[in-house]
């Protein structure tokens, strides 16, 4: 029996940056890859050397040793796609989101546990170094209780494929939302949500949706922070931001106003001499990449980096906070060990669900909607 995984990468605009990254990590074998897109396909094929190139999942899956396949996919395809491979009985990392449907995550989940195959939705923010720095200091104590969680992801989509053109932004909530939810490590009870502004009547003809911009107050199962997400792709005059603000008693995390800036850290001392409120010190910085948490052949992937491939040299990008060498080393450790990723198919129902339900929300004009408990 051959030793390592053969993985299948399916959808090369977002897929090719994790290309590499399987390639050189010690449990994988070997790549293929699948795009409909057949100067796309080639390209990436000649670039990487790749005999294993197909023009469609049902080609990839036709080959009998492919073990896993990634999908990078439009948000369409992904429930379907990831019911096809683990029908098929492959192991499934897929982008995100999950679904944009409480049906389809129930039919994911089912799929997930009759295959018993590895799902994992490859959630980039908590894999990022930014909440990687977060985790460490809750885990720490240093940020004491947890009080208030704000998240955000605004991004201009005009000009983007058709197929993003009036998507309700909750249905992408999870980059906003997950970090909250694995630091508490408990899910969402219920959401209000409004919309905001208006979208021009021939964009909302795909989705139904109405608005460009969406903000929503989640309440938790189980812990009693409140949770804030703005959401908004379109018609928002903001440079691109995709994070979050974390506070606690004793110390509070904010990401930068501008990408790529630092974190501003605010942590609380004694009392102010005047004994008006507590004296809070503010400082810059700039978290750390977590090398030690990666096997040695991909941890140079935290940071953009150009590779010698057989067709010459092919840039890397490090987008998503350095997280891609992590989502890759976690889905391909879960296989190899034989358990549970952590974002396997329950959790990522329950990191997606919130979405789904604060657009119905919003479709209602705020109306309270309780959340789905996808806890077995």
């Amino acid at each position: 029996m051959p030793t390592g995984l053969h993985v299948g990468i399916v959808g090369l605009r977002f897929g090719a940056e994790f290309l590499p990254i399987y390639q050189h990590h010690p449990l994988v074998r070997r790549v293929s890859v699948a795009d409909t897109d057949k100067a796309r396909l080639d390209q990436i094929g000649d670039a990487f050397d790749l005999a294993g190139r197909h023009q469609s999942l049902d080609q990839l899956l036709a080959d009998p040793d492919v073990d896993a396949v990634h999908v990078a996919t439009p948000v369409s395809f992904h429930a379907r796609q990831a019911i096809q491979i683990l029908q098929a009985g492959r192991h499934c990392a897929c982008a995100v989101p999950m679904a944009t449907s409480v049906d389809d995550l129930q039919a994911v989940i089912r799929a997930q546990e009759a295959s018993g195959r590895v799902y994992m939705m490859m959630e980039t923010t908590v894999f990022s170094r930014e909440y990687l720095y977060a985790r460490s200091l809750a885990d720490e104590g240093r940020l004491g209780d947890l009080t208030f969680y704000r998240g955000f992801h605004m991004q201009d989509l005009d000009g983007y494929p058709a197929y993003w053109q009036g998507y309700p932004p909750m249905h992408y909530i999870t980059h906003a939302l997950s970090p909250a939810l694995a630091l508490t490590d408990t899910t969402v009870h219920s959401v209000r949500c409004l919309g905001s502004a208006r979208l021009p009547e021939e964009r909302t003809v795909t989705y139904g949706n109405p608005f460009p911009l969406e903000a929503a107050l989640f309440r938790l199962r189980e812990h009693s922070m409140a949770i804030d997400v703005t959401m908004s792709f379109f018609q928002t005059a903001r440079q691109y931001t995709e994070g979050f603000d974390i506070y606690g008693t004793q110390m509070g995390i904010e990401w930068p106003t501008v990408e790529g800036g630092p974190l501003l850290v605010h942590e609380a001392s004694g009392m102010r001499s005047d004994g008006r409120g507590r004296a809070v010190a503010v400082t810059e910085v700039d978290p750390p990449d977590r090398p030690d948490l990666l096997p040695d052949e991909i941890r140079r992937f935290t940071q953009a980096v150009d590779i010698a491939t057989p067709a010459g040299t092919y840039h890397v990008d490090a987008g998503h906070g350095g997280s891609h060498p992590h989502l890759v080393n976690e889905f391909v450790s879960s296989i190899v060990e034989g358990r549970c990723p952590l974002v396997d198919a329950r959790t990522a129902a329950a990191w997606t669900a919130p979405g789904i339900c604060a657009h119905d929300s919003a479709l209602m004009s705020g109306a309270v909607v309780d959340v789905p408990d996808f806890a077995k």
